[in-house]
């Protein structure tokens, strides 16, 4: 699991460190190199110019981009003295970056060489139905020692991730994920970092719930997030988040990058340049940022941008599990500025990157982490303009999706109108309807960041007003205990779905369900020996 004990240190190579695209080099190089031992200089975080970015893990093909992933086991050095025994992409947490621009045809050999299945699933892009990577659904797992190769074209341009959807509340928390940038040649930056934001378990803290057994290290690696339900353990410092049967706050090591704290790559920046950051959160937690120092915009929210986004300064930026948002702002303010989680909860402090202007001398930035300041809302941002959706439309379909935390059996799950997955109604549709899906959150403690497969879906109303500003398309809503929410979706993918919450906690408890095309025949029949596991 995340927090694997490991009994010896390692330093870890950082091909995944903040990223302002990546350095030129060859495949092949890349793969040949041995991260989990690599003791070099830290990365430089010079920013190429946009149109010349080549990625280290690509190589060009007739008319995209082609790039090779490997599955396997590694070291993640976090900070000083700090090591985890994690899974990888190209030995690297987050695996490689995959940046491609809009049109290319994109091809990913997906190579295993861990001890048990795995797959890539690419979280908000509409890819074919076949390339979706989730196993018994639309692929098999891709078992040890074998590769499997996903193709499609980069039509949408944005922010993007891939992680592993076999198993995935395991296999996602142990490091098998990665950015996917699609860019858009309208789009124009002098640096563009991409900050994917994790969160660890502390082994140290795990010793008294594992029996104090000798071999920590095997402990961790045995424990199932699956099956994590901690309803006798202490919940009155959680620090207000909102678990449930889960006790999150077992994470407490909270990353950027694959770093915490003041191992975190600096963001250098000139005076006077545009600065576009791109935040991913690839964990199980909300996580609220703040910019200091700047005044910024707010571009885009899970790539789709937003109609003329205004000026803003001193709000928090509320990224739930699956979400990305990306925020544009101008180095106008000479010196040392921090990128921080504002929080009480064990762990927070160490999620901050420093904004380092070049030629300024590095300096405490005090953090304000403790300071209440209000959080950015998505409902009442940008100018309104003309959508795809409107309330008061007929649409083909009305779905109801009442969330709900559940005693079932003696054991806590999560529900979808009361029940489980595979048990779960199934949302059966025709290409081209429009279906309407309202989503009530009953659960007292816990978030549902609500994301479904291969489409975008527009948010039409929060809590029975209808949004006032900008058009807000989105693949991942987060729904707070008692909200409700109404969005729309036509179905121009045909396909078989998942539809499912991303705290995937929650997903692997029960809270999934599926879309399913009626006019859609699959080729695909899964492969009895092989252990696939969609959630």
């Amino acid at each position: 699991m995340k927090g694997m004990l490991l009994k010896s240190l390692i330093i870890v190579g950082s091909i995944a460190a903040i990223t302002a695209g990546c350095a030129n080099g060859s495949s092949d190089s890349m793969e040949s190199m041995d991260h989990s031992t690599m003791n070099s200089e830290p990365p430089s975080t010079t920013q190429p110019d946009p149109k010349s970015i080549k990625l280290t893990s690509a190589s060009e093909v007739t008319d995209g981009k082609e790039f090779t992933i490997t599955a396997q086991e590694s070291n993640l050095e976090v900070s000083p003295n700090q090591v985890l025994p994690v899974w990888t992409f190209n030995n690297s947490v987050p695996g490689p970056e995959i940046r491609v621009k809009l049109g290319d045809t994109v091809k990913i050999n997906l190579k295993n060489e861990l001890k048990e299945p795995v797959s890539i699933h690419w979280h908000g892009y509409p890819v074919p139905n076949d390339m979706d990577g989730i196993p018994g659904v639309t692929q098999d797992a891709v078992v040890p020692g074998k590769t499997f190769t996903y193709e499609f074209k980069a039509t949408v341009p944005g922010t993007y991730w891939y992680h592993s959807h076999q198993d995935s509340v395991n296999q996602l928390d142990k490091g098998l994920y990665g950015a996917l940038i699609v860019e858009d040649p309208n789009e124009q930056y002098d640096r563009d970092y991409t900050l994917i934001m994790d969160e660890w378990i502390n082994p140290g803290d795990m010793d008294n719930q594992e029996n104090n057994s000798t071999d920590e290290n095997t402990n961790m690696e045995d424990m199932d997030h699956s099956n994590m339900n901690m309803d006798d353990m202490d919940h009155s410092n959680m620090g207000g988040m909102n678990m449930g049967g889960h006790d999150m706050s077992m994470y407490n090591i909270y990353t950027i990058n694959g770093k915490t704290g003041d191992a975190i790559e600096k963001l250098t920046v000139k005076e006077g340049e545009k600065v576009r950051i791109r935040l991913i959160n690839a964990g199980y937690l909300t996580h609220n940022m703040h910019l200091h120092g700047h005044d910024f915009k707010v571009m885009s929210t899970d790539g789709q941008v937003i109609n003329d986004p205004q000026v803003i300064k001193d709000q928090l930026i509320a990224i739930a599990p699956g979400e990305r948002y990306d925020i544009e702002f101008t180095a106008n303010n000479p010196g040392s500025w921090l990128l921080e989680e504002h929080g009480t909860q064990a762990g927070t402090e160490n999620m901050k990157a420093v904004i380092q202007y070049e030629g300024e001398e590095p300096q405490s930035d005090a953090s304000n982490a403790s300071e209440t300041l209000p959080i950015f809302d998505l409902a009442q941002y940008g100018t309104v303009a003309k959508t795809g959706f409107s309330l008061d439309e007929k649409f083909d379909q009305d779905v109801k999706m009442d969330l709900n935390t559940e005693m079932k059996d003696g054991k806590m799950v999560y529900t979808i109108n009361g029940k489980i997955y595979p048990e779960t109604e199934k949302i059966n549709v025709e290409k081209g309807e429009k279906v309407k899906v309202t989503f009530v959150n009953k659960s007292m403690m816990d978030d549902h960041p609500m994301h479904l497969h291969g489409h975008f879906f527009q948010v039409l109303s929060k809590n029975g007003k209808p949004l006032e500003g900008t058009p807000v398309i989105k693949d991942t809503l987060n729904v707070k205990p008692g909200e409700e929410y109404v969005i729309a979706f036509e179905a121009d993918n045909p396909g078989d779905w998942m539809f499912h919450c991303h705290d995937l906690h929650h997903a692997s408890d029960g809270m999934v369900t599926e879309m399913l095309y009626t006019d859609y025949k699959k080729n695909y029949t899964p492969d009895p020996n092989v252990d696939n596991k969609p959630e």
